[in-house]
């Protein structure tokens, strides 16, 4: 997997991660919609670690600084 994620990309995923994990565990959010949102945090995260989205491929999107040559 060739990586195809920046750093401010990331750090917004881990954001918004953080916070629907706070939200779902301080019962502010809850039910199907919360569970959802959670798993949705979970994908962020995961897509943050590995510095790969697999929904960027298909539309051949790259938020990865360009090295100079």
């Amino acid at each position: 997997m060739k990586k195809n994620m920046g750093t401010i990309d990331k750090s917004i995923r881990i954001i918004i991660a953080a916070l629907i994990a706070i939200l779902y565990f301080t019962n502010i959010i809850g039910g199907t919609v919360g569970l959802v949102l959670l798993v949705l945090a979970g994908v962020f995260l995961l897509t943050s670690v590995v510095s790969f989205c697999p929904l960027y491929l298909p539309f051949g999107l790259s938020t990865c600084c360009k090295k100079k040559e």
